[in-house]
């Protein structure tokens, strides 16, 4: 058996040695750049923006203003609402989310015909302006992609619920003269509730259908229907809503696979309106201490 010298075995074993921990840091520089990758992927994950363009769009908040009246942020201020400290308790971003966060509940910002309060966004087809607005034979489309946060619930044990989208009549200044009235407003065609987990729809009929065009300009012309409830349940999940709008037509898509079609002689007859689209949270509750939190990922409208 051949024998070493002590210092070849010395040498061996430096050499040995040295190459051990240089492959020992090789492979923790590897592992340590693996690591710094991940981080760096988590920090930019960390970090969106919800898929909704403001710019024709105002918001009213839960909040009075320096008047006693809801406060109301429009374009171009609404596109700075994140930073706005009126603002942020009831319309922030969620970052992580990538979201927008409608949070309302039970306060004295009512608007004139409703005791609930709202975060809620009014569609501004010119910014700024209440006074443009569309028909059922102009069309209309709105989708969001949303997610009820949180809600309280009633003592009855059912969630609170609170209508997430609307369609909103509006009378013109010559209908509104016509008839006599102080406001422009007209009933609300299409409500879209988040109720107890599930969607609900609920639209108008015409109490009357011989009724004439100027009759049905007024609010009592109309009734609520029974209402309609989509089959799916969406609980706390994200969901998706499709709401399309053509002359003596309203449909309204859950999902895209779950369809509530309207067609008759009440969408034709409710042609003689204006109308504007509303999403966000309109809080259909006074229970003290209440409150919900709708979030918004996308919100698109086209016409």
């Amino acid at each position: 058996m051949k024998k070493f010298t002590p210092i070849v075995l010395v040498f061996f074993l430096v050499f040995f040695t040295s190459s051990v921990l240089n492959a020992q840091q090789d492979n923790t520089s590897v592992v340590s750049e693996k690591v710094e990758k991940k981080k760096k992927k988590k920090k930019k994950k960390k970090y969106k923006l919800p898929d909704v363009d403001l710019s024709h769009w105002k918001v009213t908040l839960p909040v009075l203003n320096e008047k006693g009246k809801p406060y109301e942020i429009e374009p171009p201020e609404i596109f700075d609402f994140a930073s706005n400290e009126i603002a942020k308790p009831y319309m922030y971003i969620d970052s992580t989310a990538g979201a927008i966060v409608f949070h309302a509940m039970p306060t004295a910002s009512k608007t004139r015909n409703t005791k609930y309060t709202r975060s809620e966004l009014r569609e501004q087809m010119t910014p700024g302006n209440n006074n443009v607005n569309w028909t059922f034979a102009d069309g209309a489309y709105m989708k969001g992609k949303i997610q009820m946060e949180a809600t309280t619930k009633a003592s009855n044990g059912k969630y609170h619920r609170t209508i997430i989208m609307q369609i909103h009549g509006r009378l013109t200044n010559e209908q509104r003269d016509l008839i006599g009235e102080d406001d422009n407003n007209a009933p609300p065609i299409l409500k879209i509730y988040w109720d107890n987990g599930k969607v609900r729809v609920k639209t108008k009929e015409l109490k009357n259908l011989n009724a004439s065009d100027s009759e049905i300009l007024h609010e009592d012309a109309w009734d609520d229907d029974e209402g309609f409830n989509f089959e799916q349940e969406v609980g706390f999940r994200k969901f998706v809503l499709e709401v399309k709008v053509s002359d003596g037509k309203m449909v309204i898509i859950l999902n895209g696979n779950e369809y509530k079609v309207y067609e008759n002689i009440h969408m034709k007859r409710w042609g003689v309106f204006e109308n504007y689209f509303k999403a966000g949270n309109y809080f259909q509750t006074r229970d003290e201490g209440a409150f919900s939190k709708v979030k918004f990922y996308e919100l698109e409208v086209s016409h």
